[in-house]
């Protein structure tokens, strides 16, 4: 496998001379190590850029070696298959700066959801409370409008700052240019790395922004299977309809395949009870679409990450 990438390394290492090591490469990495569903076979390269700067040099090498590469945040909402991943995974978790100027929270790509909320609360500012508790970062979290409890990013993103992966170029857009929908943004349809956003928030009291914060962290740990490894709510919301109680109308919770088990507590939810394959998982997923559409006549859409 060395041979196959060791035009990539060469030029990785040479970074690295003349920066210190900000580039930081693992060879046949379990990516069950690295996602929240504890799920998946080895990639051949696991990719750790340190800065902003290395990971812009890690994007223009694996393009330069044609290398098939996948970037990921805190892999919270995706499956890696069991055959692992003939390529480079990138992770983005230390691009993770955080920087408040007035009310605005300026946030690197890697940084977690969790960590932005608290760093509002910490700042009194006010309008991110409904994502605390969101598993994912701040790159995950614009791309795809993440949301829950009313709230949900476009109603705070000001800004973002992509990396064109066609032309290798850095671009600012506005809100009205990410083209908002549920579960739905621009980044879905481009060949754009989320690098950081900006966050546009108001000023609030501490007390109330903790509170609001330690309330919908109460309701998650209620009602969602947050002892089990999984990767979130598995399907998109149906026009009115809730999934999960479609799901468990069809007497499908706590349905096992393999070690994979839609969860007791939430049917919207699958998890690892154990030694459970993506094979299990996508087996189970594809059962879970059958049944509803038997009973309801309802296609529901799956939002877990297939990566292979």
């Amino acid at each position: 496998m060395t041979d196959k990438y060791s035009a990539l390394l060469t030029l990785a290492e040479e970074y690295n001379r003349e920066h210190e090591d900000p580039i930081e490469i693992k060879q046949n990495e379990p990516m069950s190590r690295h996602t929240s569903f504890k799920i998946g076979g080895n990639a051949d390269l696991y990719i750790i850029p340190h800065d902003m700067d290395a990971l812009i040099e890690t994007v223009r090498i694996l393009k330069e070696t044609e290398t098939k590469r996948y970037f990921l945040g805190n892999a919270t909402n995706v499956l890696f298959d069991d055959a692992g991943f003939r390529g480079a995974v990138v992770s983005l978790g230390n691009i993770c700066a955080i920087k408040v100027i007035e009310n605005r929270i300026i946030a690197e790509a890697g940084a977690s959801l969790n960590l932005v909320c608290k760093t509002a609360r910490d700042k009194e500012l006010s309008g991110l409370e409904f994502a605390y508790g969101i598993p994912g970062s701040i790159g995950g979290a614009v791309f795809m409008n993440a949301g829950a409890y009313g709230g949900e990013m476009s109603q705070v993103v000001a800004q973002s700052t992509y990396f064109s992966l066609d032309d290798m170029t850095v671009h600012t857009i506005p809100l009205t240019a990410h083209e908002y929908g549920y579960r739905e943004s621009v980044y879905r349809h481009n060949n754009w790395l989320v690098l950081s956003a900006v966050l546009e928030l108001q000023k609030g009291e501490y007390d109330k922004i903790n509170a609001a914060m330690n309330d919908y962290m109460s309701r998650r740990i209620d009602k969602q299977p947050l002892e089990y490894p999984s990767a979130g709510s598995v399907f998109k919301r149906y026009p009115g309809r809730y999934t999960g109680q479609m799901i468990e109308e069809c007497g499908l919770k706590g349905y096992s395949i393999g070690g994979a088990q839609v969860s007791e507590k939430h049917a919207g939810f699958i998890v690892n009870k154990g030694g459970a394959t993506s094979a299990d998982v996508l087996a189970l997923i594809e059962h879970i679409k059958n049944e509803v559409y038997k009973k309801f006549d309802c296609r529901i859409e799956c939002e877990v990450i297939h990566v292979k």
